[in-house]
């Protein structure tokens, strides 16, 4: 049976796995679901709506599932979705989504440091680090193997690509590539790939070069981004990784080769 400490609030509504263990002061809420594995310190919170997943380790004082922080938000039933294997600090605050029936959702094997906060509507991946004090506005989504910078802060609707990594203290108010470094405390400027990463994640030597080739043309030259695009699929050797990177700045456009609505 679960470890529940005499002091911790548990209602006996929530669904706690057996081999849950919740710490002092702890205060969980009806409608939440904890999964096996999970360990809670002390004055941790969890709100209605929230699920947890397997082996998730939180740390004292965090709140989960607390309401969106968003004029538009009525009342409407919301959800907080977070996978398995996750460590979340002290005083971190993840919240539900606006807009009945939907979900914010943190995927699994995350790092997310001392008071991070996720806002509404979020989407984050797998396997990224957030460090101290990061701020994501709602609707931000996150991909995989990410690594933020402690104090960076990340406007509503950003896009973070994947093995994407922001330098500390950064404001993002734009869509950041995949692959890339971007650091700026005014405007977060991409500075290279992210070579350390690729080689972890175990990218070759040529796949590095082409996405070198590939950024200096897309985010370092006065060519235009849609044109920039045209010349990489013509000049650099299309590699997964760079097909990836095309791909996702090709959203920016709605379409094909940058064109999309403004042909």
């Amino acid at each position: 049976m679960p470890q529940i400490h005499p002091t911790a609030v548990v209602h006996s509504d929530a669904e706690i796995s057996q081999s849950v263990v919740i710490g002092p002061f702890c205060y969980i809420e009806p409608g939440v679901v904890v999964g096996d594995g999970c360990m809670l310190d002390s004055h941790v919170t969890i709100k209605a709506g929230t699920t947890l997943g397997r082996n998730n380790r939180i740390f004292q004082g965090a709140i989960l599932g607390g309401d969106p922080q968003d004029r538009k938000y009525a009342g409407e039933p919301t959800f907080l979705e977070i996978g398995d294997d996750n460590v979340i600090r002290e005083y971190v605050t993840i919240h539900r989504a606006t807009g009945e029936g939907k979900s914010t959702i943190v995927g699994s094997r995350n790092y997310i440091m001392a008071q991070v906060h996720f806002g509404h509507n979020c989407h984050i991946g797998n396997d990224s680090a957030f460090t101290n004090n990061v701020g994501l506005a709602g609707h931000v989504t996150v991909e995989d193997l990410v690594t933020v910078g402690g104090m960076s802060g990340i406007h509503q609707f950003v896009r973070v690509g994947k093995l994407a990594m922001i330098g500390g203290m950064t404001k993002v108010v734009r869509d950041v590539p995949p692959f890339m470094i971007v650091d700026g405390a005014e405007e977060a400027k991409v500075h290279d790939i992210n070579a350390v990463g690729l080689r972890r994640l175990g990218v070759s030597q040529e796949a590095r070069l082409a996405l070198h080739k590939a950024c200096k043309l897309l985010f370092k030259s006065q060519i235009g981004l849609a044109n920039a695009i045209e010349i990489v699929r013509r000049e650099v050797r299309m590699t997964p990784e760079v097909e990836y990177l095309l791909a996702f700045q090709e959203r920016l456009y709605g379409g094909k080769n940058g064109r999309g609505d403004q042909r």
